[in-house]
């Protein structure tokens, strides 16, 4: 797995941001970058070039799901592979927002490793429509 692209982690809460954030590491990814909310989010991906994002579902004043769709909606970063964090454990939630995939927490190095190969497996597989 290319564990050499940037990562961006946002999570509203402190400490899971640092949870997350090891866990990425532990999966060999070095150039990790964590924030608090989604602003605070949109900010850094407009100064940066991220090969993942990482967000929280369940934030406030801007919610993963809300984060998600505006991300998408800016060219820049609109192909960005992004997975949903929830403690709710519905995947609608991500599907509907345009992630590309969801993990439960809590969760492992060896799960969030697994999804990531998985998402780039099925973006290595699709085939862009001609014209």
């Amino acid at each position: 797995m290319d564990t050499s692209f940037p990562v961006l982690v946002v999570d509203d809460s402190r400490t899971m941001t640092t949870i997350i954030c090891k866990l990425v590491r532990d999966i060999g990814f070095t150039d990790v970058d964590q924030v608090n909310d989604g602003a605070a989010a949109l900010d850094r991906l407009r100064q940066k070039k991220y090969g993942l994002l990482l967000s929280d579902w369940d934030m406030a004043p801007m919610n993963g799901t809300e984060l998600t769709e505006r991300v998408r909606k800016d060219p820049l970063n609109a192909t960005i592979p992004i997975i949903m964090i929830t403690a709710k454990g519905d995947a609608d939630i991500a599907w509907l927002s345009g992630a590309d995939g969801y993990l439960t927490k809590p969760f492992k190095a060896n799960e969030l490793q697994d999804k990531i190969e998985e998402i780039a497996q099925r973006r290595a597989e699709e085939i862009p429509l001609a014209g």
